[in-house]
């Protein structure tokens, strides 16, 4: 699905590198979770696949095809913050992509409010996002992720800025979401235990630049539960990846 070959960054104000002949790859329908420290640069890996940034040397190919030869839409991003526009409603919201796209505004709105009552989200469409929690703009932010049509979603610690009840909450929710919906995930994340619940496999970062990543298969099946984060084995990840974290992080 994706691959990273020997991709090279610096910022150009920057005499170091953040990414240094990074190599690696994601298949068709994984959920991958990256973690590291604050500043190592994971949403720099972000920002270089959707083209917001362009690589010093070397090559991202999505589905065998180099980035650089793809279109708008070929990617479906969801940042920290949910970034929905407050003078529009929920379902124009969740419209945005489509809109983007060229989509006829009825149709557009047609797809989006479809979606939004498959998630559960229809009663809100005619609301604003200031009259919603946090969790629910994240959900609305998700939906319109997802209306880009992208195979492939990258999602940049979205669940970071929510208190911790409804944060679980998210986690539930999106794993369900994700087990219907057929797309292959990257997702970026300090929590430890969200990593374990949430993914097939863990990328740790090997500090700065980034060279490469450190792979740990989280051999759960799906459905999950919370309890199975308490067996030996998972465990024993879990002091792993702190062990690891914990050599990137500077006092």
């Amino acid at each position: 699905m994706l691959e990273f070959k020997n991709i090279s960054f610096k910022y150009d104000e920057d005499p170091d590198f953040i990414i240094k002949n990074l190599s690696f790859t994601v298949n068709k329908g994984e959920f991958i979770s990256i973690v590291g420290p604050s500043g190592c640069g994971k949403s720099t890996v972000f920002r270089l696949i959707c083209k917001l940034e362009r690589p010093f040397e070397g090559d991202i190919f999505l589905k065998n095809r180099n980035i650089n030869a793809l279109k708008k839409g070929y990617i479906g991003y969801m940042p920290q913050n949910d970034l929905l526009i407050p003078w529009r409603t929920i379902l124009q919201n969740s419209s945005l992509p489509l809109e983007i796209k060229g989509e006829d505004l009825k149709k557009a709105r047609y797809e989006a409010e479809k979606i939004l009552k498959a998630f559960g989200l229809e009663k809100y469409k005619n609301k604003y996002p200031k009259d919603l929690s946090g969790g629910m703009r994240q959900r609305v932010s998700f939906t319109r992720t997802l209306l880009t049509g992208a195979d492939m979603l990258l999602l940049d610690e979205p669940f970071s800025a929510l208190d911790a009840i409804t944060r679980l909450s998210m986690q539930e929710w999106l794993l369900d979401k994700w087990s219907n919906l057929n797309k292959t995930v990257l997702f970026i994340t300090h929590d430890v235990e969200e990593a374990l619940f949430l993914s097939t496999k863990i990328f740790i970062t090997d500090g700065s630049p980034i060279r490469k990543f450190k792979e740990i298969k989280v051999d759960l099946s799906y459905p999950r539960t919370r309890g199975m984060l308490d067996s030996p084995d998972m465990l024993e990840i879990k002091g792993e990846l702190i062990s690891e974290l914990k050599k990137g992080v500077r006092l």
